[in-house]
């Protein structure tokens, strides 16, 4: 995860978000309308996160901000570009030809549905990647004492001029209430940023996250961090 700062608290609640549309003529070119997992794998065959691709935008003090699932063919250089950010690399490690990047997202987008890469589309503009996934079901639910229906999310952001002012904390919250909105089984969101990362660790303790532990995984120590749904209104 790349180096981000406490955001502004969103402080909007589930009412500013469930009648929100973004414009056609902005949302048409990222492919919103495309079945989980994107177009180029074909469907997974399974929805294990309740449509990701149907959970329409949400407001936040930067503007209205949405998740839409990746389409390797359509967005492999812009996300590969990023991986290949020394600050992104750093913790995501997928530097190197877009084939790296693509062998990931292909894992994910030609999978049973319980990893969903997304950009993350502000104001129109894909800014930031997000990976939405079914943390019981992940080698992390080895690690902590996972619950049915756990969500993970692991985010970067993209460009360096969104890095440093609050915007990963604001779209941390954002996505979290995503979550929690259109996943009633899931009780709680869960991250595991790498405990090196302070500015990571901040935005999603801004973002409403709780830190619970440190937690040793195979390619870090991280911090393990969660949203409790009894909490949401609360943190």
């Amino acid at each position: 995860m790349p180096p981000t700062e406490a955001g502004t608290d969103t402080g909007a609640g589930t009412d500013d978000t469930v009648e929100l549309r973004l414009p056609d003529e902005l949302v048409a070119p990222f492919g919103t309308d495309q079945p989980l997992g994107g177009e180029q794998d074909g469907d997974p065959g399974g929805d294990l996160l309740d449509g990701v691709a149907e959970w329409g935008p949400a407001t936040t003090p930067l503007g209205v901000f949405q998740l839409v699932p990746v389409r390797v063919r359509r967005d492999l250089a812009l996300i590969s570009r990023w991986m290949n950010d020394p600050a992104v690399a750093a913790f995501w490690e997928l530097a190197g030809p877009e084939t790296v990047t693509a062998a990931h997202l292909r894992a994910q987008t030609g999978g049973d549905g319980r990893s969903v890469p997304c950009l993350g589309v502000l104001g129109g503009v894909p800014m930031s990647y997000f990976e939405i996934y079914r943390a019981d079901l992940d080698p992390l639910a080895r690690h902590y004492p996972a619950r049915p229906h756990d969500t993970g999310v692991h985010l970067l952001i993209g460009g360096v001029a969104d890095r440093g002012r609050g915007v990963g904390g604001a779209l941390l919250r954002a996505v979290a209430d995503l979550v929690l909105d259109n996943r009633p089984r899931c009780a709680r969101v869960v991250a595991e940023p790498d405990l090196r990362n302070t500015p990571s660790v901040s935005a999603f303790l801004t973002a409403g996250f709780r830190f619970c532990a440190e937690v040793d995984l195979p390619d870090k120590r991280a911090a393990l961090m969660i949203r409790d749904r009894v909490l949401r209104h609360l943190l």
